[in-house]
C-alpha cells in the first residue's frame, strides 16, 4: 500500500494502479526479472511528462512491457511501438492487466532497436531507448532512429551516468548530443 501511495504522487492514477497490479502478479508468479528490471516509478513519471503530447511513441527494449503499457495508459490517443529481439513470456500477463483498449494501441516488434523502424512506419514524436546498454549498440540504435524521428521529436536514453552501464554515457558523449539529464535519463530534443 505504501508503494502505491508513493507512486500515485509521481504517476497518473491509471498507471499507478496498473503498476500495483503488475507488482502483485510478478510476486505471485515469482517474476524476479521484472521486479528487478522495471523502470522506477520516478523515472516513468518523468518519461510520461516528456512524452506529453506525443501521439506516436517508440520504445526500444520492451522487456516485460511495463513502460510501454504506462505510455499507452497515460494517453488514450497514443500509439506505442516497442522493439525487442527477446519476447519474454511474462509480458503477456502484464499486457492482459493493461486492458484491451491499451493493448490495442501497443505494437510489439520482435526485432532489435538498431534495426530501425519498420518500412512505412509513422515517424515517432518520442523514442525511449532502453535496449542494449553497450556502447556500440547504443550508437547503432541512435543512428537507426535519428533520421526517423519527427522534427522537434525527443529521444530519451535510459541508464545514463549509471556505473553499471557505462556504454550509454560513452555513446552519448561520443555523439556529442546536447540535452538534459534527469537522474539516469538523458533527454535529447531534435530541432523542429
Amino acid at each position: 500500500m505504501r508503494v502505491l501511495l508513493a507512486e500515485t504522487r509521481v504517476l497518473p492514477p491509471r498507471v499507478a494502479w496498473f503498476r500495483a497490479r503488475a507488482r502483485r502478479l510478478a510476486r505471485a508468479t515469482g517474476d524476479e526479472f521484472t521486479l528487478a528490471s522495471a523502470t522506477r516509478a520516478e523515472e516513468v513519471g518523468r518519461i510520461l511528462a516528456l512524452a506529453r503530447g506525443a501521439s506516436t511513441v517508440v520504445e526500444l527494449g520492451t522487456g516485460t512491457a511495463w513502460t510501454s503499457i504506462a505510455l499507452a495508459l497515460a494517453d488514450r490517443r497514443r500509439r506505442v511501438v516497442t522493439y525487442d529481439p527477446i519476447s519474454r513470456p511474462e509480458r503477456d500477463g502484464y499486457l492482459e492487466l493493461a486492458g484491451r483498449a491499451a493493448r490495442e494501441r501497443i505494437a510489439l516488434v520482435d526485432r532489435p532497436g538498431e534495426s530501425g523502424p519498420l518500412p512505412g512506419a509513422d515517424p515517432p514524436d518520442f523514442v525511449f531507448l532502453d535496449s542494449s546498454h553497450e556502447w556500440e549498440e547504443t550508437l547503432a540504435t541512435f543512428a537507426a532512429w535519428r533520421a526517423a524521428l519527427a522534427p522537434g521529436g525527443t529521444i530519451v536514453f535510459h541508464d545514463y551516468d549509471e556505473p553499471r552501464y557505462p556504454g550509454v554515457t560513452e555513446a552519448i558523449r561520443e555523439l556529442g548530443l546536447e540535452g538534459e539529464a534527469f537522474g539516469h535519463l538523458f533527454v535529447h530534443r531534435t530541432r523542429a
